[in-house]
């Protein structure tokens, strides 16, 4: 096993994921139907994902992940953002619940009669 590392092409890397993941379900004496039974995915799916052929479903992926108690790993691959010291004292408790963007410019007064020039 090698590396993943970031000038891999995706095709490498899930080719790389797959050989992982069948090393674990060996590892824990799963058959390939056994652990696509247990992730609810077909038998296919598994072997797609561990012969590392692109396009399989992200949901399967998660599926099979699960079953081999690999979703708290999760956490480190994509960990949750924390705020700045400074964002966090403009906060004060506060949760964010909009992006902010581009305000809009503010609405020209509406137009009545007799305002013509």
């Amino acid at each position: 096993m090698s590396a993943i590392v970031s000038w891999m092409s995706d095709v490498a890397v899930a080719q790389e994921l797959g050989s992982r993941m069948a090393e674990l379900r060996l590892r824990k004496n799963l058959t390939q139907a056994a652990l696509a039974e247990a992730a609810g995915v077909s038998k296919r799916t598994v072997e797609r994902l561990e012969k590392g052929q692109t396009g399989t479903q992200l949901t399967a992926f998660l599926r099979i992940c699960r079953v081999l108690d690999l979703l708290d790993r999760f956490e480190d691959l994509v960990p949750k953002p924390l705020a700045s010291p400074i964002e966090q004292l403009k906060l004060q408790g506060k949760v964010r619940k909009r992006a902010s963007g581009v305000k809009p410019e503010a609405p020209n007064p509406a137009w009545t009669w007799g305002d013509e020039p």
